[in-house]
């Protein structure tokens, strides 16, 4: 079955490079009317899998990502009517340089091929991998999680529908069904067919395919995200900011898990901040000194450090200075998502400066990092590495370049 679907997926590629603009354009947009005319199908898939994620138990932050809604599915449209918009990459000439032989040496964006996608209870990564691998002219290979099997299946049947009104080869997506653990690892063998494989879920999943996989991978990455609440910060705005990053949604990797503030500001800050998360449940597990101004707080260990909770709980630290801010982030964050809270220049372009992370922000929530809020129409993934793509992975993320040459009879002495 895989290498029947590697293939078909090899076979779909040369038309996919070759699509102009205005069709993916047009396809997108019908894809895009296609989800939202299929919004009841869609749903009724989706409470099969949360009613068996339930039975199963999936925990209330898993619940929250494999959750459709008809507002969630009009925003994996919207994701793609954004992708309309936006320039497309393939065929950019990025530089042209005349040599001294009179060669003219130029670079130009182009496809990746095969994109292999692994991915947990997101349904949402179905529209959001399908649309940038479209605009880009890539063919997708999907591998959903067993856990929103029926809602992949429902939202792929009406992809490929909407590709087959458009005489589009249907294999430009796949969605391989079977669920088992031997054909994850098969499937990340595929180096034959797959031009790159790219996971997204927890750090379990992560790690295999980094361990596994025979085809070069882009690692996204989980999100130990912090805030810290510099001495000079505002601080009615870091508790607004806090319990956005921290409530606003807990099942995802860009949420706030690590709090750190400045000791000077902790009498101030904390009593406030505790009546604001025991509004929303959230437990703290914290050092001494804040413990002490939290009622109910329980004492964080050293695990708690370097912990993405992806649940109503936030880890929460006294520090003095911005340096120890720093370091600890550095030491415990998985170079994800990072915030502080100030109004000190200098310590701003200082955390900015040191902070390893492929996001840093100056008073503003870490829950921006996400591929819509960036003007990317959708993303595949927040890539925590440091080779090819770091950060929201828009659509020049899935494109690689190539050299071209123009000569005018040149031959090497």
């Amino acid at each position: 079955m895989l290498q029947t679907i590697g293939m078909q997926a090899k076979a779909a590629v040369p038309m996919m490079q070759k699509m102009n603009t205005d069709l993916k354009n047009k396809v997108l947009k019908a894809v895009g009317d296609a989800l939202i005319g299929n919004t009841e199908t869609i749903l009724a898939a989706n409470r099969v899998d949360m009613e068996n994620g339930k039975t199963s138990g999936l925990n209330e932050g898993l619940l929250d990502r494999l959750k459709l809604t008809s507002e969630r599915i009009r925003g994996m449209a919207e994701g793609l009517y954004q992708l309309v918009v936006l320039e497309d990459p393939i065929g950019e000439v990025l530089q042209m340089k005349k040599r001294p032989n009179g060669l003219i040496i130029g670079q130009k964006r182009v496809p990746l091929g095969v994109v292999g996608i692994i991915y947990e209870a997101r349904p949402n990564v179905t529209t959001d991998a399908f649309g940038l691998c479209f605009k880009t002219g890539n063919v997708v290979v999907l591998k959903g999680g067993s856990d929103a099997l029926h809602s992949n299946k429902a939202i792929v049947d009406c992809i490929r529908e909407t590709l087959t009104e458009n005489a589009i080869d249907v294999n430009a997506i796949q969605l391989i069904e079977d669920t088992n653990r031997e054909t994850t690892t098969a499937f990340m063998k595929m180096n034959e067919y797959i031009d790159i494989l790219i996971p997204r879920g927890g750090a379990g999943l992560i790690q295999a395919v980094v361990k596994n996989s025979t085809i070069p991978v882009i690692e996204t990455g989980t999100g130990n995200c912090h805030i810290f609440v510099d001495e000079s910060a505002d601080l009615t705005m870091a508790t607004d900011i806090i319990i956005n990053a921290k409530t606003q949604r807990i099942g995802v990797c860009n949420a706030c898990e690590s709090l750190l503030v400045h000791e000077k500001v902790k009498d101030a800050l904390l009593p406030v901040l505790a009546e604001r998360l025991k509004e929303f449940q959230v437990e703290v597990r914290a050092d001494q000194q804040a413990s002490a101004l939290m009622p109910g707080a329980v004492e964080a260990t050293e695990e708690d450090w370097g912990t993405e909770y992806l649940d109503y709980i936030i880890s929460i630290k006294t520090v003095t200075s911005v340096d120890e801010a720093i370091e600890h982030i550095n030491k415990y964050n998985t170079k994800h998502s990072e915030a502080i809270i100030t109004s000190d220049y200098m310590n701003a372009q200082k955390f900015l400066d040191e902070v390893d992370a492929a996001a840093v922000y100056v008073n503003a929530s870490t829950r921006y990092t996400d591929g819509f809020e960036f003007g990317f129409g959708a993303e595949i993934g927040i890539s925590t590495q440091k080779l090819h793509a770091r950060g929201p992975m828009g659509l020049t993320a899935l494109t690689t370049t190539k050299y071209i040459i123009y000569g005018t009879g040149q031959v090497r002495p």
